[in-house]
């Protein structure tokens, strides 16, 4: 966890040792911020702003230092099967210490009522409980992190492929650094109570366009592989993914070629002033990564 101190009380960062906590943590300090943090991400200590202190969301009773003097939290943590219960506890522990304002890290998808992907069910309960509780709310909804294509680089590395079971479905990758920009100005700028705003990337890309960017980038041909679901599933499995995963994932697969997550959604880059991040432009910068040499860069 995280906290900026500001005129109006400290702001804290929950999940602060998960990608997307992790970079709205260093977009504060990037702003020369001061961020309060738990002794999961202890490498942020190395800031001289960063203020390490101990919490654990799945034990309400270890925030009540955490949440000393918070006015705003940003509450986001790490995929999990009990994650509406660990969310859910939290927000009643920082409505009970006072905290103001509360920006929920959630999901494209957490709009969507017919879902069958359970972390959209899950993101969606969690955010009911937070506008019944009382706290002020902002609801932050990013798409598909351009992260999720790192993940591929043994089989780029080994083959030359991206192997996933989407056909010729479109999705629009957002990266993470510009959603982390915005979670930071959700944060410290007035007016955005009660609202939600939906993040995407800039292009409605399909993962021959998603390999022809990898290409362009690493200086090697990248195809896209059609595979189908229980290709996917099998091979998950075979990796050590457990198996509530495997089944979260196929049912993602399955709400993305059915469109889900097909539309451009420019209005939270514009709203607040961030330039979007082509697919093009993470891959160069990501170049090393995705033949597994290099670790994934993000905000320096």
């Amino acid at each position: 966890m995280t906290a900026p101190s500001t005129a109006q009380g400290a702001i804290l960062v929950t999940g602060a040792g998960g990608l997307a906590a992790s970079a709205v943590v260093r977009a504060f300090v990037q702003s020369g911020q001061p961020v309060r943090n738990p002794a999961k991400a202890a490498r942020f200590a190395a800031f001289p702003l960063v203020e390490v202190v101990e919490g654990d969301m799945a034990r309400p009773e270890t925030l009540t230092r955490a949440l000393a003097g918070v006015d705003r939290a940003l509450l986001a943590s790490s995929p999990d099967p009990h994650i509406v219960e660990v969310q859910t506890a939290f927000i009643d522990a920082a409505a009970k210490s006072g905290v103001q304002h509360i920006v929920k890290f959630s999901g494209l998808s957490a709009a969507d009522v017919d879902s069958t992907f359970v972390f959209a069910d899950m993101h969606a309960k969690i955010e009911q409980h937070l506008e019944r509780s009382g706290v002020g709310w902002t609801h932050l909804r990013p798409s598909q992190f351009m992260t999720e294509y790192l993940r591929e680089w043994p089989t780029i590395l080994a083959q030359g492929a991206l192997f996933l079971p989407l056909q010729d479905a479109r999705l629009v990758p957002v990266d993470v650094v510009d959603v982390a920009r915005a979670a930071r100005l959700l944060l410290t700028t007035p007016g955005h109570a009660g609202k939600t705003y939906a993040m995407s990337g800039p292009e409605a890309l399909s993962m021959t366009e998603i390999a022809e960017r990898v290409t362009d980038a690493v200086g090697r041909e990248t195809r896209y592989v059609a595979v189908t679901r229980e290709q996917r599933k099998q091979a998950l499995l075979a990796a050590g993914v457990p198996p509530f995963f495997v089944d979260a994932l196929d049912a993602q697969a399955g709400e993305r070629l059915r469109g889900a997550e097909s539309v451009v959604h420019p209005e939270t880059h514009t709203a607040l002033g961030i330039r979007p991040t082509t697919f093009a432009e993470f891959a160069r910068r990501n170049a090393g990564a995705f033949l597994g040499e290099l670790a994934y860069v993000g905000l320096t």
